[in-house]
This record gives structure tokens, C-alpha cells and sequence, in this order.
């Protein structure tokens, strides 16, 4: 490869970081919104966070980049450029998975610790952000980290919109040097390493979350010596 090529593959893998940047952060936001609605006490709240939830979730990434960039913009008059286009799908399609897992993780804290906070009168909101929140959000993580690597994959998708991301780089590299093997293998291995360091990132905010939770301070405690003969044992 020339490295005029290896430019446009380095071009692809920045687009590629830069979608999946903006459309983690939509989707993190959608899954707190939508996961945290899920366990309102109105039933109309849970009702419509659901509805999301089932349609986003139960309908194709692909097709609803296609209804994004190519469908809505003629039914509205406007156009989006294909890096929001991109981010708007992928992020409200993931942040609906993301929602179950805030759903779920909010559901398995202790609920005595919710009783606790109605018992010293605390708000609903009170309780979500100082009792449920904070014991919730460690045991997120390793979920989350699956979804983000998810999305990582799920990026590629955008190329059928001709937007320049790792994906579509490779195709043209591929049209260029009539040879798959080694451009998509060189594809597969910088995937492989985004992903990879994506993973130690998220295990390492793990492990900073959950250190200290639920433990109590430990105390330093000055060791006592007892004279031989005092009857002591």
C-alpha cells in the first residue's frame, strides 16, 4: 500500500472514532433518560419509555440509517449531514439497549436502600441521585462496555451512506489495489485494537467506580500489649 492509501485509511479510522464518540454520547444520555423512566412511579411515563425501548430496539440499525438520511430529510425539507445522520440512528438505537441496563442495574440495588431514603424523607429525585445512582452505575459498566464495542462495530454501517468512515476507506483501498485480503485484514486488526483499548478503558473506570463502595473506612487501630503474668489470654 502507498501511503497515500494508508492517509485514507488513517482519514477512515478518525471519522470512524469521531461517530463513535458523538453517538456513545447520545446513546449514554438516552439510556440514563429512558432507563431511569422505565422505573417512574406514573404509568404513563414507564408506558411511553417502553414504547421507545420496543421500537428502537426491535428494528434494524441499517434500516433506520436509511430512514434518517434518505427518508425523513424529503418528508421535512431539510438535510443532515451524514455525521449527524449517523449519530442520531446509531445513538437512538443503542440508547435503547443502553436503557435496559439502567433499567435492570436500578432494579437490582437493595430496596432497603430505597426504604431507607423514604425514611429519612427523601425525594424521589434525592433518592435516585444519592442512594440508587451511585451503587447502580459500577455494576453498569461491564454491560456497557459490551454495548460500546457494539457500537464500535455498528459504525461501519454508515459507509452506505458514502460517509468516509474505516469501512468505506477500505472499500475504495480495495477498488484501488483490486485486492481484499490484505486491506481487510489490516481493517480487521485496527477494529481489533480500537476495541481492545475501548475494553481496558472501561474496565479501569470499573474498577475506580466500585473501589470503596459499600465498604465502610477502615480505622487504624494502635495494637495493644499485654505484660506477661497479668492473666490475660
Amino acid at each position: 500500500m502507498t501511503s497515500g492509501l494508508w492517509e485514507l485509511v488513517l482519514q477512515g479510522v478518525w471519522v470512524t472514532v469521531q461517530l463513535l464518540f458523538f453517538s456513545a454520547l447520545l446513546a449514554t444520555g438516552v439510556s440514563f433518560v429512558v432507563g431511569i423512566a422505565r422505573t417512574h412511579r406514573l404509568w404513563i411515563v414507564r408506558f411511553l419509555a417502553g414504547f421507545y425501548t420496543e421500537v428502537f430496539r426491535g428494528t434494524s440499525a441499517l434500516v433506520m440509517i436509511f430512514w434518517v438520511f434518505f427518508v425523513l430529510p424529503p418528508a421535512f425539507g431539510w438535510q443532515l449531514v451524514p455525521m449527524w445522520a449517523g449519530t442520531l440512528a446509531l445513538g437512538l438505537t443503542y440508547g435503547a439497549y443502553g436503557s435496559e441496563i439502567v433499567r435492570g442495574a436500578l432494579g437490582a440495588v437493595d430496596p432497603a436502600q430505597k426504604e431507607g431514603g423514604i425514611a429519612l424523607s427523601f425525594t424521589p429525585w434525592q433518592r435516585m441521585k444519592l442512594i440508587l445512582l451511585p451503587q447502580a452505575v459500577p455494576e453498569m459498566i461491564p454491560p456497557f462496555s459490551n454495548l460500546l464495542i457494539e457500537l464500535l462495530k455498528g459504525t461501519a454501517l454508515v459507509s452506505i451512506m458514502g460517509m468516509g468512515d474505516l469501512a468505506f476507506s477500505a472499500n475504495l483501498v480495495r477498488l484501488a489495489l483490486q485486492e481484499s485480503a490484505e486491506i481487510y485484514t489490516y481493517i480487521l486488526l485496527i477494529y481489533f485494537v480500537i476495541a481492545f483499548l475501548l475494553t481496558r478503558v472501561m474496565r479501569g473506570l470499573e474498577k475506580k467506580l466500585k473501589a470503596g463502595v459499600g465498604k465502610a473506612p477502615q480505622k487504624k487501630t494502635a495494637a495493644v500489649r499485654v505484660p506477661e503474668g497479668s492473666g490475660v489470654s
